[in-house]
């Protein structure tokens, strides 16, 4: 199931369990995770895209081998705030990803996330050949820590 709103989202939640980041791109999936009482985010890994059927797949697995309750997908908006190309790109990766679970499927405002992981990949003097490596599980991570906080809020 998708939901628009944050405080939706949470709604459908169980009151326990860990939730994925996903920072979607054209070449890689981003995915972090977070522990279950959903305090912290942690990057995990970087799915290579294929096509939709083999992403999702990998996708699943991470979930169902952790255990993971929900969804949240960076959603790419414009820095006026409006929805271009790839925003609807991930709306439509949602809708096809909400077919294969019943997991409730959530959106964050990723604007600037790889901005601030770049920053603190540079901060860790991390080496360019790493920072290419490791960018967008690490933007996903400020996916999901940005949508953990605005849940606890909610809580």
């Amino acid at each position: 199931m998708i939901f628009v709103e944050i405080a939706e989202f949470a709604g459908a939640l169980p009151r326990i369990g860990g939730l994925a980041g996903l920072d979607l791109g054209t070449k890689t999936i981003g995915v972090a995770v977070s522990d279950g009482l959903r305090q912290v985010a942690s990057p995990l890994s970087v799915i290579r895209r294929r096509k939709f059927t083999l992403d999702a797949e990998d996708l699943l697995k991470i979930i169902e081998n952790r255990g993971l309750v929900g969804l949240i997908l960076g959603l790419p908006r414009n820095m006026d705030g409006s929805e271009g190309p790839r925003a609807q790109s991930t709306r439509a990766f949602a809708r096809n990803l909400s077919r294969l679970t019943d997991l409730p499927i959530g959106f964050w405002d990723e604007r600037l996330s790889t901005v601030a992981a770049e920053r603190a990949l540079l901060e860790a003097d991390t080496s360019r050949r790493r920072r290419a490596e490791v960018i967008d599980q690490v933007a996903a991570g400020y996916i999901l820590q940005g949508a953990l906080d605005r849940l606890r809020y909610l809580g």
